[in-house]
């Protein structure tokens, strides 16, 4: 089975990785035309939130708040205009490890604001808050298809309403003895909004559904590759690098089960 989604639009586009910070450096490392900085930055800083909010936001909230900031400002759209949808593969997995141990050792001392942080829709929440947004959010977790299932979901909200859709994924270092099972390295964060195509704004797309058995999957091929390859988010970088390179000719399969695919474009 072969479906064809209607052509959209990407309007606005941000990535963040400690060695990646930022679009325009992902973009030169991913082209060849420069290396990626030597320094590494710990965890980007949002300055969507207020300093207080910012200094016990986990990183997953840290890295998911400054790419959808930097995408809609990317789009020239207000953050709390644009429905979202985020997408990570096991939420914040330190939490969750932390939470697990807790309950193990000393559960009455469980804190309430990790509590509070251990939810998988933290990010989307604080950025409603943020943002000052209204507009419905989704939030999505698909394990190693993550981020294709992510990009389907936005692509087909912006097909059915015909309006701007924001798409925020990220993922972060897995810890403790989670990390045995849910290996993890580094925090990556990924963004994009998605525009119809009469918008008349940013790098057009098509998508189509491939539903068969043992659909072959692209890998990332660029140097950006070795600075997010052990993270949970690897899975998009062949996305982006089809954004970066901007050739029509090329195409990137993504993955959303064991028996289906998205197919992405430039049209």
């Amino acid at each position: 089975m072969n479906r064809l989604l209607p052509p959209l639009n990407v309007a606005g586009i941000a990535f963040w990785a400690p060695r990646l910070p930022g679009w325009e450096i992902a973009r030169a490392v991913i082209r060849g035309e420069a290396p990626a900085p030597e320094a590494t930055v710990a965890r980007p800083v949002p300055a969507l939130l207020a300093p207080t909010e910012r200094r016990r936001a986990p990183d997953t909230v840290a890295v998911a708040l400054e790419v959808a900031s930097h995408a809609c400002a990317a789009a020239g759209y207000a953050p709390g205009d644009l429905s979202s949808v985020f997408a990570s593969t096991h939420g914040d997995i330190a939490i969750s490890d932390y939470m697990c141990a807790t309950l193990v050792s000393t559960p009455t001392l469980i804190s309430p604001i990790k509590f509070h942080n251990s939810v998988h829709n933290a990010a989307a929440g604080y950025w409603s808050i943020g943002a000052h947004s209204q507009a419905p959010y989704t939030a999505i977790s698909a394990y190693q298809h993550t981020f294709g299932t992510g990009l389907l979901e936005a692509a087909t909200q912006v097909a059915c309403e015909g309006k701007p859709v924001l798409l925020v994924a990220f993922d972060i270092e897995a810890k403790g003895a989670l990390a045995t099972v849910m290996p993890s390295r580094g925090v990556v964060g990924a963004a994009v909004v998605l525009a119809p195509s009469d918008s008349g704004q940013g790098v057009p797309l098509m998508l189509q559904i491939d539903a068969r058995e043992a659909v072959p999957i692209t890998p990332a091929n660029s140097p950006a590759a070795e600075y997010i390859a052990h993270n949970s988010l690897a899975p998009c970088l062949p996305f982006f690098e089809l954004l970066a390179r901007g050739r029509a000719a090329d195409g990137v399969t993504l993955s959303l089960g064991r028996q289906m695919a998205v197919r992405v474009h430039l049209s």
